[in-house]
């Protein structure tokens, strides 16, 4: 969330943007309050909270925290060792739109009771370290962060999974594979697979549901920069926030899945940030913007390539360099790469260059203004947690620029056009969450730098990953395995 109490935002008051614990006790006053919302993030990714009435919510509260079970948050604590504590973050606090009763939603760090101290798997305090650690290096003194997160509106979802059956469905009014069902009548304006870029009503039908999508946004003091319908068919849209810094973006990108997924249902509708949810269409990706700073002045605007400079250049060597360990936070779910593949606009290729959308890192050139010098990571996708992935990010690309790593040659032509040879010498992201967690396994003294990532941190990542998820998945027959082989 913003730092400060003003906002550009439109539709939110500048009274209701806290800094400090009294300006929240005021805001539970004057709104007459009666619910405070605690929110922090498992490890995974998923927004946890519980909820305590408004009149024992004092200014201690903000010092001594409240108590919790850590056991029952996927990856924290073992049952032996369970009591955790949230502590408030003040100027996190944001009246939630959805509840009936007059609800203050506040996003709350984690603490170990004894010592006192910042819990070490807690995503949110990973990226405070990471924020920190770029300030202690010199280099800069914010990382700021601007992710393009795409997803599905549905009508329908359905799936399940025993040990006779598996299945999913999912159906969406748009869907071009409702083009020839009796709706009494079908008007049609179905977009075709990978047609549904930017085509206007009645074709779009998510307009108003993006625009409330927005202004409940703006509410919460999120500022939004465009909404549109993305590539695919049946549904597909995006709504892009203002770049923040980082643990900032990383609250923002939550409230973000909160608005997204309550406004659809107040719809009617449901959403999924699931990367590859249709087969023979675009996937969900989430293209990140970053930039480093240091004193109101941008770093990465210079007189090299696309304008950059050799400081931002580094900076797009480290990412490279980290690519495939990385991903087993950017892209850290199966499916994600069933997204990373050719054909479908997927950044598949570890290359960089200006425009080109087809490259895994791209020099955005719509302004010659220093201040808009940045690079666009574009092989992410939004089922990611964002404050790993964005602090993945940033540790790799301070690796690039304290080792001056050189990001190579730029790409300039289309990759899905190349032939085997010339893609023989190009490096790829990793083929399979498995690989990503051996690529991570190998590769991640670079995020220990600054205690940001700990040894803990990484060996728990991998192993819950590789027992609740690849493991899991591997072992279970898909439905088209029976369309192939049930007749051998």
């Amino acid at each position: 969330m913003p730092t400060a109490i003003k906002s550009k935002s439109k539709g939110g008051s500048e009274e209701m943007f806290p800094k400090k614990p009294s300006d929240v006790l005021k805001i539970i006053k004057d709104s007459s309050i009666e619910v405070i919302d605690l929110r922090f993030l498992d490890f995974v990714g998923m927004w946890q909270h519980f909820s305590v009435p408004a009149h024992v919510f004092e200014l201690g509260t903000f010092e001594e925290g409240l108590g919790f079970d850590g056991s029952s948050i996927r990856g924290w604590q073992s049952i032996h060792a369970s009591d955790m504590l949230v502590i408030p973050d003040p100027e996190t606090a944001r009246i939630d739109p959805f509840m009936t009763h007059p609800t203050l939603a506040i996003i709350c760090d984690i603490v170990d009771p004894i010592t006192r101290e910042p819990y070490s798997r807690d995503p949110r305090n990973i990226a405070k370290k990471a924020a920190a650690y770029l300030k202690s290096t010199g280099i800069g003194d914010t990382a700021f962060f601007g992710p393009e997160l795409e997803f599905f509106i549905f009508d329908d979802v359905r799936y399940d999974q025993t040990s006779n059956t598996g299945y999913y469905f999912v159906d969406s009014i748009e869907g071009i594979w409702n083009s020839g069902r009796d709706e009494n009548p079908n008007l049609g304006y179905k977009p075709r697979h990978k047609e549904g870029y930017f085509p206007v009503p009645p074709s779009d039908t998510f307009q108003d549901i993006r625009s409330e999508m927005v202004r409940e946004l703006e509410k919460l003091g999120i500022e939004i920069e465009a909404h549109h319908h993305e590539v695919a068919t049946a549904g597909q849209c995006e709504i892009d926030m203002r770049f923040s810094p980082i643990v900032q973006m990383g609250d923002q990108m939550m409230w973000y899945k909160y608005v997204i997924r309550n406004v659809a249902k107040k719809f009617g509708r449901t959403v999924t940030f699931m990367p590859k949810p249709l087969y023979e269409d675009n996937g969900s990706g989430m293209h990140v913007h970053q930039s480093i700073w240091k004193k109101d002045k941008p770093l990465f605007a210079g007189n090299g390539y696309a304008g950059m400079s050799d400081l931002a250049m580094n900076y797009i060597g480290g990412i490279l360099k980290h690519a495939r360990a990385i991903c087993a936070f950017t892209n850290p779910t199966t499916n994600s790469y069933r997204r990373l593949v050719p054909g479908f606009e997927a950044p598949v290729n570890l290359a960089y260059s200006a425009r080109n959308r087809s490259a895994s890192i791209r020099i955005p050139m719509y302004s010659p203004s220093p201040k808009a010098k940045r690079l666009e990571c574009r092989f992410p996708d939004p089922s990611c947690n964002g404050y790993l992935a964005f602090s993945a990010m940033l540790m790799a690309g301070l690796d690039g620029i304290e080792k001056k790593m050189s990001p190579g040659e730029p790409l300039d032509k289309d990759i899905y056009a190349l032939g085997p040879e010339e893609l023989a010498g190009i490096p790829n992201v990793p083929g399979s969450l498995e690989d990503a967690l051996k690529a991570l396994e190998a590769d991640h003294e670079f995020l220990m730098k600054g205690d940001v990532f700990t040894e803990d941190v990484i060996e728990t990542w991998i192993e819950y990953k590789t027992d609740k998820e690849v493991n899991p998945v591997k072992l279970r027959p898909v439905p088209y395995e029976f369309k192939l082989y049930f007749d051998v």
